[in-house]
C-alpha cells in the first residue's frame, strides 16, 4: 500500500463518495431482504379437510384467494374433534389425551389439494354467507423494475467505483515506487552542533570548511575557488559519522536530508534510477542543504567485480548517481556526504575528482575523547559525586562513541534494578563487564569441570603475567559470561597504532596459555580451547602473509576473505600458489609450535604459582589486579612499544 507523501494533498470528495457507495449497498441489502427474506407468519396452517368443516359449521367468517393460498379467521377458535383425536393417539400409541383438545389459534392458512382450485368452494363459500376476496395474481411494472433493474444498476455502479479506486490507488503506488523517502530534519527543531560530537577532532576541523562555504558561498565564489561537493566519511561502525554529518548541518543552519543506500534499490529495474533523481530534486528545492547518503556502498560497489550475474538495477543506480553528481548546478548550494565502512570497495569512479573527491577519517576516539563522550552521555544521568569518568575512559580503549553511549545506558540501567538514586563507580565496571565479556550465568557446579576452567584461565593470566611485552591483566574470573566458562580481561597500558613482532609474539603465547596450563597441571586438553586456538592461528596467518613477519620474507597477500587487501574483491579468488600456500601454513605452524614451547616453558617454571591461582579462583571465583599481584608477585616490567 502506498503511503502519503508530505504535502500530497487527498481529494476532497473522495470520502464522500465512499460513504455514498457504502450506503446505497446498505439499501440494495435491505431492499432484497424485504423482497425475498422469508418472514414469519403468525397464521395457523390447518388441513383443507378441517377448512371445509369450519365452513360448513359456520366458523369461518372471511377469507381470501390468492393463487392456491388460502387465508382467513374463524369465528371462534376451533379444537379437534373427540374423534380425531383418538384416531391419532391410537396410531401414534399414546397414552389417552382429552377428548377435546385445546383451542387453536383464530387466524388460520391452508392450500387447495390440486393446482386447479375446488370448483365446490366458491359454491360452499357463498351457501355460509362467507366474505370472499380473491387477490389479484399480476405484479405492478414498477416493483418489477426495482425489483429487477435497481439492484443491477446499483451492482454495476459499485463495480465501475471500485474498478476506478483501484486504478488511482495503483497508478499512486507505481509513482510512489520512483520517489525517495529521505529523512529530513530541520536544524531549528533539531539542533545539532558540533559541541554535541566528542572524540573526532580531527574530522570536525575538515568538516569545518564545508560549514563555512554553507554560511558565506559568495566568499569563495568571488576568489573563484570550488568546494568540493562530495564529501566521504570512513570509519568502524558506531564511530559518529551520522552525528558528524547532522552536526554540519546544525553549525551550518541548513536543512539536512538522510536516508540508506538500501533505500535506491528495488526489484524493479530503474527504480533506484528515478529515485536518485528525485532525491537531487529534492535538494534543490530546500537548497542550501545537505544530502547524507549512510552505507554508500550498498549502491556503490566497484561494477565488474560482482560473483555471478550483474546487478543491473545497482549499477544503473551508481550510473545515475554518478550523472548527478557531475550536473551539479553551481547556483545550487548543495553538499552531499556519504558514510561507509568500506572504502576499499567502492567504485573508482566515485572516489575521482569532482565527486566523492574528499574523504574524511573518522578513527576511534582517544582516551580525552572517550572522557568527553562520556561527559555528554551521562549529562541526563544521576552521577554520584565521587564518579571518576576519566578511570572508566582509560579502561574502553577500542570502544567506539556508539558503544561508550551503551555504556552509560547499562551504568544506568544496573543502578536501577539496585533501586540506587545515583549511578556509581561500580556501576560503570559491572556494565563494562556485561559489554565485554557477556552477561554473567549461574555457576559451574561439576567440580572437575570448575577445575579445568580455573587451570585454563590461570593458564593466560600467568603467561600474560610473566610476559613483559603482553598487556596488564586487570581480572581473571571462573564466573561463565555469555558463551565462556571462564575470562581473562587485559587492557593495554596504553593506545597503540603499530603493534611490534615481539608484542605479537607474546600474544600467541598467551592465547596458548590456557591450553598449555591444562596439559601441565592436568595431564589432559578438553575443547575449551577452541576460540584460543582459532583465534591463534589467525593472528599467525596474518602476521606470515600480510604483515611479513614470518621465513617466506616480505611477500603479503590476501589470506581473509572478510578483510579485502589493496582493493581485491572476493571473487578474485586466492592470489598465490599452491607452493606458497604451503610455505605460508609451515609458517603458521612453526610461529605457533615456537609460541606454545615458549609458553610451556614458563608456565613450567612457575608451577606453584600456577597452582596458588588456581586454588584462588576456586575460592573466589574472580580476583581483581591488586589480589593479583599478592597471589602472583609482582608482573614482569612493561617494556614501551612504538605507538
Amino acid at each position: 500500500m502506498a503511503q502519503e507523501q508530505p504535502g500530497q494533498k487527498r481529494p476532497r470528495n473522495q470520502g464522500a463518495w465512499g460513504f455514498l457507495w457504502w450506503a446505497l449497498l446498505g439499501a440494495l441489502l435491505f431492499w432484497n431482504y424485504l423482497i425475498f427474506a422469508p418472514h414469519a407468519n403468525p397464521q395457523e396452517a390447518i388441513p383443507y379437510s378441517v377448512f371445509l368443516a369450519q365452513v360448513r359449521a359456520g366458523n369461518v367468517a372471511a377469507v381470501s384467494i390468492n393463487d392456491e393460498q388460502i387465508t382467513g379467521a374463524f369465528v371462534k377458535p376451533y379444537a379437534e374433534p373427540a374423534a380425531v383425536i383418538t384416531r391419532v393417539n391410537a396410531i401414534s400409541q399414546q397414552p389417552s389425551a382429552p377428548a377435546t383438545a385445546p383451542p387453536k389459534a383464530s387466524a388460520f392458512r391452508t392450500t387447495f389439494p390440486t393446482t386447479q382450485g375446488d370448483p365446490r368452494l366458491l359454491p360452499l363459500l357463498e351457501q355460509h354467507h362467507v366474505v370472499t376476496e380473491i387477490a389479484s395474481t399480476t405484479t405492478p411494472w414498477f416493483v418489477q423494475v426495482l425489483a429487477t433493474w435497481i439492484p443491477m444498476l446499483l451492482f454495476l455502479g459499485l463495480f465501475v467505483w471500485l474498478l476506478s479506486s483501484l486504478g488511482r490507488n495503483q497508478s499512486g503506488v507505481m509513482s510512489s515506487f520512483g520517489r525517495i523517502r529521505a529523512k529530513r530534519y530541520v536544524p531549528q527543531l533539531q539542533p545539532v552542533t558540533f559541541n554535541d560530537v566528542a572524540g573526532a577532532d580531527a574530522a570536525k576541523s575538515e568538516l569545518q570548511e564545508e560549514v563555512d562555504f554553507l554560511r558565506q558561498p559568495a566568499k569563495y565564489r568571488e576568489i573563484g575557488a570550488r568546494i568540493p561537493r562530495g564529501v566521504l566519511l570512513v570509519g568502524a561502525p558506531g564511530t559518529g559519522k551520522t552525528l558528524l554529518a547532522r552536526a554540519v548541518a546544525g553549525e551550518a543552519g541548513v536543512p539536512f536530508l538522510s536516508l540508506n543506500a538500501s533505500e535506491f534499490v528495488e526489484m524493479f529495474v530503474g527504480v533506484g534510477a528515478s529515485r536518485v533523481r528525485d532525491l537531487f530534486r529534492q535538494a534543490k528545492e530546500i537548497a542550501p542543504a545537505i544530502v547524507f547518503i549512510d552505507e554508500l556502498d550498498a549502491v556503490g560497489r566497484r561494477r565488474g567485480a560482482g560473483v555471478g550475474t550483474v546487478n543491473d538495477e545497482r549499477e544503473q543506480t551508481l550510473n545515475q548517481l554518478l550523472a548527478e553528481l557531475d550536473g551539479f548546478d553551481p547556483r545550487y548550494d548543495i553538499i552531499i556526504l556519504a558514510a561507509t565502512n568500506r572504502p576499499d570497495v567502492l567504485d573508482p569512479a566515485l572516489l575521482r575528482p569532482g565527486r566523492f573527491d574528499r574523504q574524511v577519517v573518522v578513527d576511534l576516539p582517544d582516551r580525552p575523547g572517550r572522557e568527553a563522550i562520556l561527559r555528554i552521555h551521562t549529562r541526563s544521568i544521576a552521577l554520584a559525586p565521587d564518579i571518576d569518568l576519566a578511570a572508566v575512559a582509560a579502561s574502553t580503549i577500542g570502544l567506539s562513541g556508539a558503544e561508550l553511549a551503551n555504556l552509560c545506558n547499562e551504568a544506568a540501567l544496573v543502578a536501577a534494578r539496585k533501586n540506587q538514586t545515583a549511578v556509581t563507580q561500580p556501576d560503570f565496571w559491572e556494565a563494562l563487564d556485561k559489554i565485554r565479556l557477556g552477561a554473567a550465568h549461574p555457576r559451574l557446579i561439576d567440580p572437575q569441570e570448575r577445575r579445568v576452567v580455573a587451570y585454563h584461565e590461570s593458564g593466560h593470566t600467568l603467561a600474560a603475567w610473566l610476559t613483559p611485552v603482553a598487556d596488564v591483566v586487570q581480572k581473571v574470573t571462573i564466573v561463565p559470561r555469555g558463551r565462556a566458562l571462564g575470562q581473562t580481561e587485559q587492557i593495554p597500558a596504553e593506545e597503540r597504532h603499530n603493534l611490534s613482532r615481539d608484542y605479537l609474539v607474546a600474544r600467541l603465547a598467551v592465547l596458548l596459555g590456557g591450553r598449555t596450563a591444562e596439559e601441565i597441571a592436568l595431564g589432559e586438553i578438553s575443547t575449551g580451547a577452541e576460540n584460543d586456538l582459532l583465534e591463534a592461528t589467525a593472528l599467525a596467518r596474518r602476521m606470515v602473509a600480510r604483515w611479513g613477519m614470518g621465513e617466506i620474507g616480505l611477500l603479503a597477500f590476501r589470506t581473509d576473505e572478510h578483510q579485502p587487501f589493496l582493493g581485491y574483491e572476493m571473487s578474485q579468488g586466492r592470489d598465490y600458489s599452491e607452493a606458497t600456500a604451503a610455505r605460508i601454513d609451515r609458517d603458521v605452524e612453526r610461529l605457533l609450535d615456537d609460541a606454545h614451547e615458549q609458553v610451556h616453558t614458563l608456565l613450567t617454571s612457575a608451577r606453584s604459582r600456577l597452582d596458588a591461582l588456581a586454588e584462588a579462583l576456586l575460592r573466589e571465583e574472580t580476583i581483581e589486579a591488586p589480589e593479583l599481584e599478592r597471589i602472583l608477585g609482582p608482573a614482569a616490567s612493561r617494556a614501551p612499544q612504538v605507538a
